[in-house]
């Protein structure tokens, strides 16, 4: 595993736009751009719902950025976006020269997504492959984390400057709320 930069004081978050179940297609999603807590821009795209794309349009969206050169960490909440559009982390750190890091509230059930994968999913066997890749999730402080291109102590530290108002960081924190708010007109709190 390559390890990067251990100042990681600039970060981009990103979520998905919440969709009807009934919803096949595109997903909107959304990446809040910080410099330390100071919310420094916006960045949206585009990823399948349930495909296989999330980490190759967030490396574009990330490295055709104006934000690029300055952004030192790429965060998520959970290890998809648009449903089960999987991220290869590993691939998404090596290719972007940025550690990346996943963020859950709590341990998710690793039983029922291995079981939804692939008993429901289309392609759920490759996809279950890049949960495995990811590694186990570890807890930290009071969340748990899934990390490629840095250490354990780093995303301990990560979390400890980006979490200000809750256990998740602002920059994912902020893209939910602004990803929520533009698909339904309002806002839910809790990311």
């Amino acid at each position: 595993m390559t390890l990067y930069p251990s100042k990681l004081s600039h970060a981009i978050g990103f979520d998905d736009f919440p969709f009807q179940r009934s919803h096949y297609g595109d997903v909107r999603i959304v990446g809040a751009v910080y410099a330390a807590t100071r919310l420094e821009g916006i960045l949206s795209g585009v990823i399948r719902r349930d495909g296989a794309n999330s980490a190759k349009n967030v490396a574009e969206l990330v490295r055709n950025s104006k934000f690029y050169e300055h952004t030192q960490l790429i965060l998520f909440q959970g290890i998809a976006l648009g449903g089960f559009n999987v991220l290869d982390i590993h691939w998404l750190a090596d290719t972007l020269e940025r550690p990346v890091l996943v963020v859950a509230r709590k341990q998710p059930n690793m039983d029922a997504i291995r079981e939804a994968l692939l008993t429901r999913v289309r392609g759920g066997k490759g996809k279950w492959a890049l949960i495995e890749k990811a590694g186990e999730m570890e807890p930290v402080g009071s969340v748990w984390v899934q990390r490629a291109g840095l250490t354990p102590q780093q995303a301990a530290q990560s979390l400890e400057k980006f979490c200000v108002h809750s256990s998740i960081p602002e920059p994912l924190r902020t893209a939910h709320l602004i990803a929520g708010g533009i698909a339904t007109g309002q806002s839910r709190a809790r990311p």
